[in-house]
């Protein structure tokens, strides 16, 4: 509400000034000083050395002062960084970190273990070795099969499901 009332009171005054300078014009100064103003430089050089347009182009601009200002408001303001409205622009936020997925972690700390012991690992080592859940364990390794990361095959030792990192042994 403040930024409202503040803008308008900005608008009033540039419009009163515009209008002053608009009259000096009539007096025989310097026509075209409002328009310079109000950032029309081109118009406002021409009003300058035509003394207004011969005086026709004052005139007709006293209809057009207000838009004129509203318009120089309007530049102003997204010059600023602020909507015409005189409200702040919205920027969207960028996360700075890459989330991870819960079973994209474990998948990591999978591949960690299977390293260690020597590209070969079982579920239970897999729990073991991470903390998590059988049926967690069990689920991202098969979804590593589907993928084509690890094959399975069985342990000669006690005949259990080995899951095999081909790329680790």
């Amino acid at each position: 509400m403040k930024v409202e009332v503040r803008d308008k009171e900005k608008e009033k005054e540039r419009l009163k000034i515009s209008y002053i300078l608009n009259l000096l014009g009539f007096l025989g100064f310097t026509g075209g000083l409002h328009r310079l103003y109000n950032g029309k430089i081109a118009t406002g050089l021409l009003w300058m050395f035509t003394l207004g347009l011969f005086g026709l182009g004052q005139f007709v601009d006293l209809f057009l002062i207000p838009n004129m200002v509203e318009e120089r408001e309007i530049k102003l303001r997204l010059k600023a960084g602020l909507s015409p409205f005189g409200v702040g622009e919205s920027y969207q936020a960028v996360a700075s970190e890459i989330y991870h997925s819960p079973q994209e972690t474990l998948m990591i700390e999978l591949l960690k273990a299977a390293e260690r012991r020597g590209g070969k690992l079982s579920v239970t080592q897999g729990v073991i070795e991470t903390g998590a859940t059988f049926s967690q364990v069990e689920t991202t390794l098969k979804e590593m099969y589907k993928s084509g990361y690890v094959d399975i095959g069985n342990s000669p030792e006690n005949g259990a499901v080995t899951y095999i990192f081909h790329e680790l042994t």
